[in-house]
């Protein structure tokens, strides 16, 4: 018997004997056979931060999913652009299943075989110095504000507790308190005060606002993201992501380039600021790093930036864990070596040029976003209610979800093909041209 199949049959005993316990204690549990129970069931015992699309999902797989009666469904919500790479993908799948049988977590307080791997590759493709492992994209945009705040101290002088970070108007990485100090949406915000002190906003794509901030010496780094996500697939003027650049180096200050949601072949390119080839200072990759299978997430620096980081000053428990970060190569390997990033391309300029072309114009201020990542405005006056319209096209075949009150996101798995597409498209046109 080999290894891998004695460590298999191992875990299935493992499995059946957790089973069986599991089965013993949780006997009281009896299993929802509704989407509706499952609904009911959860809001009593689950906290409400969400307001999800009443649609309960059993099973997915690639552009799919399946509910708990069976019915099928286009995800063109996609994870929140997690699943760049689809639901279940056999390469990372297997990844998955040969790492958790040899070795998943160890923490940082020793080596393991797998993160230099990562790592390695990861310098390699983006042509930076050196990689910092977290688990989720609010991880990485702390990071970066910590990297970029102690740079600022040890290599720009600023004084000690002054550094400024300046965002855009409009951003959006995360709920946790530092996050949310950055945001200008008041459903983030309000009534979590105190907030963190040394932040400022400026409007997006408009760099003279941008400038009159840098010139402030106490300017540690600029926060952005190349395409806004959250605010509904904002795509900046060209030539906004060189002045940036031009900016931040003119004024010292760290550029941080947030393609969390942007990033890894969504757009069209590897990165969104490749249609611009500039390069930040600071990196934050997440989201379809994981494959939509483990969560991890990474900022990449170069060694004058990321070297003033020494041991203890920063940190995760599961960061950089041995399981993330294989599935993080097969993820990679499936969004470079599978043409995920040409068919990004490819198939939104079908999405956008389709949906422009034949949605009611009374109903559809706009269409907007690059590669598969992308938005509808909405007229608020003659669409009222979003979420019924939602609700529509879920009853129709299509999961997506609003931003804000007059705006829909659309961020389909990159391996879409282009009768999917269109036939997502149809169910799109007919939802809305019909509401």
């Amino acid at each position: 018997m080999s290894i891998l199949q004695n460590r298999s049959s191992q875990l299935f005993k493992y499995t059946r004997l957790f089973n069986n316990v599991s089965v013993s204690r949780l006997n009281s549990t009896v299993k929802a056979t509704s989407s509706a129970e499952v609904i009911e069931r959860e809001r009593k015992v689950s906290a409400n931060n969400y307001d999800p699309l009443s649609v309960v999902i059993s099973r997915g797989e690639g552009v799919f999913m399946w509910d708990v009666e069976g019915k099928k469904y286009y995800d063109f919500l996609g994870g929140f652009a997690t699943l760049n790479q689809g639901h279940c993908h056999p390469k990372i799948l297997k990844a998955m299943l040969d790492q958790v049988q040899i070795l998943h977590h160890t923490s940082r307080a020793i080596f393991h075989d797998s993160l230099y791997e990562l790592n390695e590759f990861l310098t390699k493709q983006f042509g930076f110095d050196k990689v910092l492992n977290m688990n989720t994209g609010v991880e990485g945009g702390e990071t970066s504000i910590k990297i970029a705040r102690k740079w600022g101290y040890r290599v720009k002088k600023i004084p000690e507790n002054q550094a400024q970070v300046v965002f855009a108007h409009g951003n959006f990485w995360g709920r946790t308190i530092a996050a949310i100090s950055a945001s200008t949406d008041p459903n983030s915000f309000n009534e979590f005060g105190p907030h963190v002190p040394g932040y400022q906003i400026v409007p997006y794509d408009d760099l003279g606002k941008l400038e009159q901030a840098l010139r402030n010496p106490n300017v540690c780094a600029f926060m952005v993201e190349p395409v806004q996500g959250e605010a509904g697939a904002v795509v900046p003027t060209m030539g906004y992501l060189k002045g940036v650049r031009e900016l931040c180096t003119k004024y010292n200050v760290l550029w941080v380039d947030d393609e969390v949601q942007a990033g890894l072949g969504r757009t069209g390119k590897m990165l969104a600021v490749d249609y611009e080839d500039v390069k930040p200072d600071l990196l934050i990759l997440g989201k379809a790093l994981s494959g939509g299978v483990y969560p991890i997430s990474a900022v990449l620096g170069n060694r004058e930036v990321m070297d003033v980081l020494t041991p203890g000053t920063h940190g995760s428990t599961y960061g950089g864990n041995a399981l993330a970060c294989k599935i993080a190569l097969a993820a990679l390997d499936v969004i470079i070596n599978d043409g995920l990033i040409d068919n990004a391309y490819k198939m939104g300029e079908i999405f956008r040029n389709e949906l422009t072309a034949r949605l009611d114009k009374e109903k559809v201020v706009q269409v907007r976003g690059r590669g598969l990542l992308n938005a509808i405005v909405l007229n608020p006056k003659t669409v009222t209610d979003v979420y019924k319209l939602c609700g529509d096209m879920k009853s129709n075949g299509l999961v997506s979800k609003p931003i804000g009150s007059s705006a829909l996101r659309f961020s389909p798995a990159l391996i879409i093909t282009e009768t999917q597409l269109r036939e997502g498209i149809d169910i799109i046109v007919k939802t809305i041209n019909n509401f």
